[in-house]
């Protein structure tokens, strides 16, 4: 029989939208399996989706997501609470099409996270300073509060709140954008969005990473004893998406604004 999970929003649509919908499926002989489901069922918002990805980030080689936004229409979700009707009989009937993206994977000295919008490395205590290389290469010294690395997916995200630039969606492509960079006579770097390809990696390394966090979506981590960071396209993890509609991207991208 097929497995599902359901990761909902705590609210009282979400809650409402996620009963009926477990009483729908088990009527149709799907069962629940909470550790490693076949679909996670995915109702909220886009954060509700990205938590849903990092609550099954061990096993996403094995598990495809499917939502619906209780809200505005989202970036990950294709239907909106009032389309539950077609969103439950779309997915049971298997009128699903499966799309895969890449996350960025991020490592340490100690430590690998993953982020499926981006990983940024932040100081809000002091000035960080930091090299940056691209493919092994030096491309500049940077000094300000951090950088963020985000993916198409995440470029209407963070990235996009810190003057990043968004990237159309069907492109390999990752971005990295400054986060209050300083610029003056004495320091200078890019200062601007640096779209690349999606096999770039990019390195960050620094004498001390000292009061610096390092962001993966919502989860943040210290960085006091790293000395690099490297960021680049994961090549073992996917996010494999199931769309029952086709959404145009530019009417997605117009509910930004």
């Amino acid at each position: 029989m097929p497995s599902y999970a359901i990761v909902s929003r705590p609210d009282a649509v979400s809650e409402r939208l996620k009963e009926r919908l477990n009483r729908i499926l088990s009527d149709q002989g799907f069962t629940i399996a909470e550790d490693c489901p076949e679909t996670v069922l995915v109702i909220g918002g886009d954060g509700t989706f990205i938590y849903a990805v990092h609550k099954y980030i061990d096993v996403l080689d094995r598990v495809r997501f499917f939502g619906i936004h209780t809200g505005t229409l989202g970036f990950y979700t294709d239907y909106r609470d009032t389309d539950f009707e077609a969103f439950a009989a779309d997915f049971v009937h298997g009128r699903v099409t499966e799309f895969s993206y890449p996350i960025l994977e991020g490592k340490t000295e100690h430590e690998t996270f993953y982020g499926i919008n981006e990983i940024r490395v932040e100081n809000a205590v002091r000035t960080q300073e930091m090299n940056v290389y691209l493919n092994n290469s030096l491309f500049e010294v940077y000094r300000g509060t951090g950088m963020c690395v985000s993916t198409q997916l995440g470029s209407t995200a963070y990235n996009r709140s810190v003057g990043g630039a968004v990237i159309q969606d069907g492109l390999d492509l990752i971005q990295m954008t400054e986060i209050a960079g300083i610029h003056h006579s004495k320091y200078r770097s890019l200062n601007s969005p640096f779209v690349m390809a999606g096999d770039t990696e990019i390195a960050f390394t620094a004498k001390s990473f000292a009061g610096a966090m390092l962001g993966a979506d919502s989860e943040v981590f210290p960085l006091d004893n790293a000395r690099r960071i490297m960021i680049s396209v994961s090549d073992s993890k996917r996010v494999r998406m199931l769309k029952g509609r086709n959404v145009y991207y530019f009417d997605r991208l117009q509910s930004l604004f």
